[in-house]
């Protein structure tokens, strides 16, 4: 395939260009946040470099830990070209709000798990206090 006929680069490296999974990359395309990509004649997709440029924007947010709802929203507002400045910080700080309220849950989960551990005295004998601390019915408490 030469390069001045096709524009552009396969599958295989766009993958390796983004540090992306070829299937995800086909993924993306069948839920629409990627767009199709160009064929060559023999049928082998075909990426421009504002595809490139798209994929690690999304790769970088789902990084990031936004979901493919949030992605897709935000590309929306990108390909429509309807947005300003504020309305990406009102989605990153929504995002952020979120990430804070997981990162204290997990703060939480981390202290029990440790407490746990400290019961144990490694003992060789069946009599284990983490699993008596995990059989206990605690009221109230909501597993998410």
């Amino acid at each position: 395939m030469a390069a001045s006929r096709y524009p552009g680069v396969t599958i295989s490296k766009i993958a390796e260009l983004t540090g992306s999974n070829i299937e995800t990359v086909r993924y993306y395309e069948r839920i629409g946040i990627m767009p199709k990509p160009g064929r060559t004649s023999g049928g082998h997709r075909i990426y421009a470099p504002n595809q490139i440029k798209r994929l690690r924007f999304i790769r970088r947010y789902r990084e990031l830990g936004f979901t493919l709802d949030e992605v897709r929203n935000l590309l929306r507002l990108v390909d429509e070209q309807n947005y300003t400045c504020d309305d990406v910080r009102v989605i990153v700080s929504t995002h952020l709000t979120k990430m804070r309220g997981k990162i204290k849950d997990l703060r939480r989960l981390e202290k029990s798990l440790r407490e746990m551990v400290a019961q144990c005295d490694r003992g060789a004998v069946p009599d284990c206090p983490i699993l008596e601390v995990l059989s206990v019915e605690r009221p109230n408490r909501v597993i998410r």
